[in-house]
């Protein structure tokens, strides 16, 4: 799937990914291939991206949305 992460400033990030594991409004989540859509807000926290090679890159979530598209596309947008 598509891992797009943007600023209010810039896109920060952008990479193929396995798997994403965040903190929202309602606990931890973790977006595979072929999620539903879904939209929620994001609390502060570890935003942990699995790409296909298996190396994890890590972000830190302060406050944002996050947004999981048809087509395997997520974009999470951090203030």
């Amino acid at each position: 799937m598509l891992v797009n992460v943007y600023t209010l400033k810039k896109p920060t990030f952008k990479a193929e990914a396995q798997s994403v594991n965040l903190k929202t409004a309602v606990g931890e989540l973790t977006i595979l291939r072929g999620h539903r859509p879904y939209l929620t807000f994001l609390r502060e926290g570890p935003v942990k991206i699995l790409n296909k090679n298996g190396k994890v890159s890590i972000l830190e979530a302060s406050n944002g949305i996050l947004e999981v598209l048809p087509g395997n596309r997520v974009n999470i947008l951090l203030s």
